[in-house]
């Protein structure tokens, strides 16, 4: 069993596990808030001392053999798979998530892991031709130390799908969980890759505030940071990595759309648009924040809609068969259910859900919601399905358009060919024809535009590659050559 060994409790990770200078916490659960464990806490002395063990460790490392740094992917993979009933007992108790939701987790965090190993013995360079008598080449170089920072909210995939990568290519890592999930999004990481045989000193775990965060953005060791979260904090993070010259690569919020076209069965869109809205209680930043529902079928989609949002059981996951369990804090929930008041203050039609009991928010669903609205213009991150219609296909495009965020796109049609032309014309980093906004997957690239971030910086190889290695142009000649000096 990867938690139940103590070694691990009131410890940050860090050359083996130790005191951090922050302290410790309580590891309680959203759904009873009964304690679960005592987590440690870093500081930002403790980025400093980090960084400098990760570089010694990482010289070594990228060193070593391809093949042997594939082969700690690899190990690490089946470890999520054999552990894999103790991990979702974890994210169920730790994170809120459905047992369903936390075994996609594990599922997904195993095929990074594999995927990331298959990355260790791909083509890491090209020739290139020359006007000169020598052998011209580039190649794939580890960056050396990276940063990743990662959110409350899917913590094992939003770690690991940048922590696999950056180690099999050569560089340590220092990573920084949110406190408020850090087992599951970073001492079980820790675990793991310990079992998996990773030398000490690559894989340093540093739950932490905001100032652990701008130390490891600011620290010189540390040459790329890769960042999920919020917009705001992805803001600051990237103005702080500009001022020192580091590659920032930002992973954000998003508020996606899904267009609803008068084509569709309506019972089958609801469900669709449901899932979109409601999956681990909307805190997902591909979540489907903008129904926007041709006018011909509005009526009958916002009925469905209600009616699965009316039948959907909310409760403690690990109590019992439920759809939803809670959000994440008491400060999240209000957030939400300020934005639900606010949106219906503001115009809109409360047709489902609107109330809350504990940290468990109904899922809900607002009718006719104005644009101006805030459950419209902005990233709600809870289970809340704002519904606005549309006429025309114009009018469509330019809603979906005018958000500033671009993660994802959902278009539900009969007609596939008009979704790829609609698909075309509205900004975005994803788009799913005939599926809601909430779809990933281990290989493939990930990222949203505009507001949402900075492209396609995880998943994929060639996304991968361009995000945790830097290219050095190499030239061999066979003699030295004369020149007029």
């Amino acid at each position: 069993m990867l938690l139940t060994d103590p070694v691990w409790h009131g410890k940050i990770h860090s050359g083996g596990w130790r005191a951090g200078s922050g302290g410790t916490y309580s590891v309680v659960s959203p759904s009873t808030g009964e304690e679960l464990a005592v987590g440690g806490l870093a500081a930002p002395q403790d980025v400093a001392t980090a960084a400098a063990r990760a570089q010694a460790a990482q010289r070594v490392w990228a060193a070593r053999p391809h093949t042997e740094r594939a082969a700690v992917l690899r190990r690490a993979g089946d470890l999520w798979e054999a552990n894999a009933e103790e991990i979702s007992g974890w994210l169920v108790r730790e994170t809120g998530a459905v047992p369903g939701f936390a075994g996609f987790q594990v599922g997904t965090s195993a095929q990074e892991c594999f995927e990331a190993a298959a990355l260790a013995s791909a083509p890491y360079g090209e020739l290139l031709r020359s006007t000169e008598p020598r052998l011209s080449l580039s190649r794939r170089v580890p960056v050396g130390v990276v940063g990743v920072i990662a959110p409350f909210n899917v913590p094992t995939i939003l770690a690991i799908r940048a922590v696999a990568p950056a180690l099999v290519l050569g560089n340590a890592v220092l990573l920084k969980p949110d406190p408020r999930t850090a087992v599951s999004g970073g001492v079980l990481l820790a675990r793991i890759f310990a079992e998996a045989g990773l030398p000490d000193g690559l894989l340093h775990v540093l739950p932490g505030g905001a100032d652990v965060g701008e130390a490891l953005v600011i620290e010189r060791a540390v040459r790329v940071i890769a960042f999920t979260g919020s917009t705001r904090a992805g803001r600051a993070v990237g103005m702080l990595g500009a001022q020192h010259l580091k590659r920032v690569h930002l992973e954000l919020g998003g508020n996606s759309a899904l267009l609803v076209l008068d084509d569709v069965d309506v019972d089958a869109a609801s469900s669709v648009g449901a899932w979109g809205s409601f999956c681990h209680q909307g805190q997902v930043c591909m979540a489907s924040g903008r129904h926007l529902v041709q006018s011909g079928v509005a009526d009958a989609y916002i009925e469905a809609l209600a009616a699965r949002a009316d039948a959907l059981p909310v409760g403690d996951p690990s109590g019992g068969q439920v759809a939803l369990g809670p959000v994440i804090d008491a400060g999240q929930r209000d957030k939400i259910h300020a934005m639900v008041t606010g949106t219906v203050a503001a115009g809109a039609r409360l047709a489902a859900g609107g109330t809350y009991q504990d940290l468990f928010y109904r899922p809900t669903v607002l009718a006719d919601v104005p644009t101006s609205s805030p459950a419209y213009a902005e990233e709600v991150f809870g289970p809340v399905a704002p519904v606005t219609r549309f006429d025309t296909v114009d009018d469509a495009v330019r809603l979906a358009s005018e958000s500033p965020y671009g993660l994802s796109l959902g278009i539900l049609t009969n007609d596939v060919m008009r979704a790829m032309e609609i698909a075309e014309r509205i900004p975005t980093g994803l788009v799913h024809i005939n599926d809601q906004t909430i779809n990933d997957e281990a290989n493939v690239p990930f990222g949203g535009v505009l507001d949402s971030g900075t492209g396609s910086r995880v998943g994929g190889a060639r996304a991968n590659l361009d995000a945790f290695t830097d290219t050095q142009w190499v030239t061999v000649r066979g003699h030295l050559p004369s020149y007029p000096m």
